[in-house]
C-alpha cells in the first residue's frame, strides 16, 4: 500500500471534504466575531438640579466586567464623592471556551482536509483513519452545543450588566431619588451575536457531517454487508 502524499481534490466535491471546508469557514467566523472585541456604553447621570454627568462603560474580550472601572476613586458626580466602581460580572470562562472550541475545530478541519486530499487512499484503506475522524467529529459537535450554549448565556450577561439596570445597580449613586441614570448610546453588538450565530450553525454542521465520516467506518460497511447478506438467504438445497 503506497503511503506517500497524493494530491487529490476528488474529496472536496463530495460531501465528506465539502462539508470540512464549511466546518473550517464556520470555525474562522465564529471565533473572529468574538475575540478582541470592544465595546463602550454611554451613561446619562441626571442630578435633579445640577449639572448632568457622563459616564463611559467600556468593556472588552475576554469580558471580565469585575475588572472594568466605570468610576475612578473619589470621582465628584452630582455634588457627591463617589468611590472607585467597576462593572458586574465576569463571562471570560465561557467567551475564553468558545475561542478554544473555535480554534481547535479550525486546525482539526485544516488537518482532516489535508489528510482528505493528499492521503485519502490511506484513510479508506484502513480501519482507524475513518474510526479516529469519527469519533473526533462527534466530540466537537457536542463541545459546539455546550460552548455555543455558554457562551450565549454569557452574552447575555454582558448585555445586563452593560444597561440601564446593570449600570442603576452597580452604580450606588444612581439609588438617590434625585438621580437618574440611563444608558443613551448602546455599543453594538453585532458582531458578538453572530458569533453566537455561528456557534449554534457550527453545531449543526458538525453534528450532520458525523453521517458522511461514519459512512467511511467499518462499522458502516459491516452493517452493509450483513444486511445484504441478509437480504439474499440462505442458498436453496439442490434438488
Amino acid at each position: 500500500m503506497q503511503t506517500g502524499f497524493k494530491l487529490n481534490l476528488t474529496p472536496v466535491k463530495e460531501p465528506l471534504g465539502f462539508v470540512k471546508v464549511v466546518e473550517w469557514l464556520t470555525a474562522v467566523l465564529a471565533f473572529g466575531s468574538c475575540g478582541g472585541y470592544t465595546g463602550r456604553n454611554l451613561v446619562s447621570i441626571f442630578c435633579g438640579g445640577s449639572t448632568n454627568e457622563t459616564l463611559s462603560a467600556t468593556f472588552t474580550y475576554p469580558f471580565r466586567l469585575n475588572q472594568e472601572l466605570l468610576v475612578e476613586n473619589n470621582t465628584t458626580l452630582c455634588n457627591c464623592t463617589v468611590p472607585a466602581t467597576h462593572l458586574v460580572g465576569d463571562s471570560s470562562s465561557s467567551v475564553e471556551f468558545f475561542v478554544a472550541e473555535a480554534v481547535l475545530a479550525f486546525l482539526y478541519s485544516m488537518v482532516a482536509l489535508l489528510v482528505y486530499l493528499g492521503y485519502m487512499h490511506v484513510y479508506r484503506d484502513s480501519d482507524f483513519g475513518p474510526m479516529f475522524d469519527f469519533v473526533l467529529t462527534a466530540v466537537f459537535a457536542f463541545l459546539w452545543l455546550v460552548c455555543s450554549s455558554a457562551w450565549a448565556r454569557g452574552l447575555q450577561t454582558v448585555k445586563d450588566a452593560t444597561g440601564t439596570a446593570g449600570i442603576e445597580s452597580t452604580l450606588a449613586l444612581c439609588m438617590d431619588r434625585d438621580v437618574k441614570c440611563e444608558v443613551t448610546e448602546f455599543a453594538s453588538m453585532r458582531s458578538l451575536n453572530i458569533s453566537v450565530i455561528f456557534g449554534f450553525l457550527s453545531l449543526i454542521i458538525w453534528a450532520g457531517n458525523t453521517w458522511f465520516v461514519y459512512k467511511e467506518t467499518s462499522w458502516h460497511s459491516q452493517k452493509v454487508n450483513a444486511q445484504q447478506a441478509a437480504g439474499r438467504g440462505p442458498n436453496p438445497a439442490p434438488i
